[in-house]
């Protein structure tokens, strides 16, 4: 990339030297004699930068500073002057200018302070398109999902992305909870500074309070320094904190009082640091439950829960497996440089039958895995897991006419995926079965249900 440069100073020679050094540094200069030429020059074409003396006829440097300011505020300035004018320089970096150099030029340091300016503005901008597309990627428009409760939830978030309040984010592991924070976080007005998530089950319990609040030098073994924790870190942005009901009581009382007083103490402190802080909570469990058991504070929940959004199983939004399927196979096709546009009938009709323990997580997966084995166009079975085309080929077997066996079919496949479900947990599988736990195990002798 060329970047554009304009000189405006009233003597010549300055002018000369600097346009005949910038343009053997490949830069396309400009020159202007005056404040007023300056200004009608950029009237018309836009620059990078504008190098300006201070003192000049008809407009002076900080005049035009003001004036290009307003009309194209993306241009930068580099101011030069004598040292008398020190101070002007200094004033006009506190109106915006990048810089100043001091008369008379020295040419290596006007080049390095113009290299470096560049370098400062290509990472704007690289930070500005990096923004725009996270802004695009966590779009409402872009969450994936047709179905009723998906509508009512995207309404729901739209309505709350706005605010300040604190969101409870509930359902089973892979349902997107963290896709669904990061979309209120970017559509909030706390878009412009840190999303931090956390997954509060990967952090050892004695450490959960130094990790979120961090800790003074001395407040522990091992504490050879101060370390800001992530409260800080998301100080006027957003701290997403997964899995919160493993949360230990004594640092959920702590992260009570730092929601309701908006102020946090650090491990081994006694001084309060006040943080502005937006909470969004993700959780898999049953708060309600873990409140009677009294592993989770009422309290808490209360503050955490402002507002609530459940998202459904994939078994409740079926209707939205092809619209996923669609949107996997399209963005790994793409990473891979792969042409592949879809899948067949016959891999749709298995996926969409198929127990989706992992939700849409385990979904991505299966796509991801089946897009670097497919070699035709559409994902076929034979490209989905082994165990995945093994199963629909069972699932196919032929439905005997009578009604007895018929039924003893379905409810051995039943119970054996509750049972897989809840982890081979027999008390678990027959609450959910609406059975007793000794019906349940007549019915395993019953139907040769034997535990691996």
């Amino acid at each position: 990339m060329t970047y554009s440069i304009l000189i405006v100073d009233d003597e010549e020679i300055i002018r000369n030297s600097l346009s005949y050094i910038l343009k053997g540094e490949g830069y396309e200069v400009e020159e202007a004699d005056d404040g007023d030429t300056a200004f009608e020059i950029i009237s018309q074409k836009s620059f990078d930068l504008v190098i300006t003396d201070i003192k000049m006829p008809k407009m002076d440097g900080i005049s035009l500073l003001k004036k290009i300011s307003n009309l194209q505020p993306e241009t930068f300035f580099i101011i030069i002057t004598a040292f008398a004018s020190l101070e002007t320089a200094v004033n006009a970096l506190r109106l915006g200018a990048y810089d100043y150099i001091m008369k008379p030029l020295e040419f290596d340091d006007v080049l390095f302070k113009i290299n470096k300016l560049f370098e400062h503005k290509k990472l704007l901008l690289e930070n500005k398109i990096l923004r725009e597309e996270i802004q695009q990627k966590y779009d409402f428009d872009n969450l994936i999902g047709q179905n009723a409760k998906m509508k009512s939830i995207y309404e729901s978030i739209k309505k709350v992305a706005k605010t300040d309040g604190n969101v409870l984010i509930t359902g089973k592991s892979g349902t997107g909870k963290e896709l669904i924070a990061r979309a209120l976080h970017y559509n909030s007005n706390r878009r412009g500074n840190r999303f931090v998530p956390i997954n509060c089950g990967a952090i050892a319990e004695n450490l959960v309070e130094s990790e979120l609040f961090g800790y003074k030098r001395g407040a522990f073994t091992g504490a050879i320094k101060d370390k800001p924790g992530f409260f800080e870190a998301a100080n006027h942005g957003t701290l997403f904190l997964d899995e919160i009901g493993i949360i230990p009581l004594n640092v959920q009382a702590k992260l009570l009082r730092a929601i309701e007083q908006k102020e946090i103490i650090s491990v081994g402190d006694t001084m309060p640091i006040s943080v502005d802080v937006r909470i969004i909570a993700a959780t898999n469990m049953d708060l309600a439950d873990a409140i009677k058991e009294g592993k989770f504070r009422l309290d808490f929940y209360y503050r955490l829960n402002v507002v609530e959004i459940k998202l459904p199983t994939l078994a409740e939004r079926k209707d939205d497996i092809p619209l996923l399927i669609k949107h996997f196979v399209r963005k790994f096709s793409m990473e891979m440089n792969k042409p592949i546009t879809g899948v067949d009938n016959e891999t749709m009709k298995i996926l969409m039958n198929y127990q989706w323990k992992g939700e849409i997580r385990e979904l991505e997966n299966v796509i991801e895995r089946a897009i670097i084995f497919c070699d035709s166009d559409l994902i076929t079975p034979k490209d989905l897991p082994p165990n995945m085309y093994a199963d629909s080929q069972s699932s196919e077997q032929d439905i005997p006419e009578n009604l007895k066996e018929a039924m003893h079919i379905y409810e051995r496949r039943h119970i054996t995926e509750e049972l897989s479900k809840y982890s081979n947990n027999k008390e678990s599988t027959a609450k959910a079965l609406g059975i007793s736990v000794s019906s349940l195990y007549r019915k395993m002798d019953e139907l040769s249900i034997s535990l691996k």
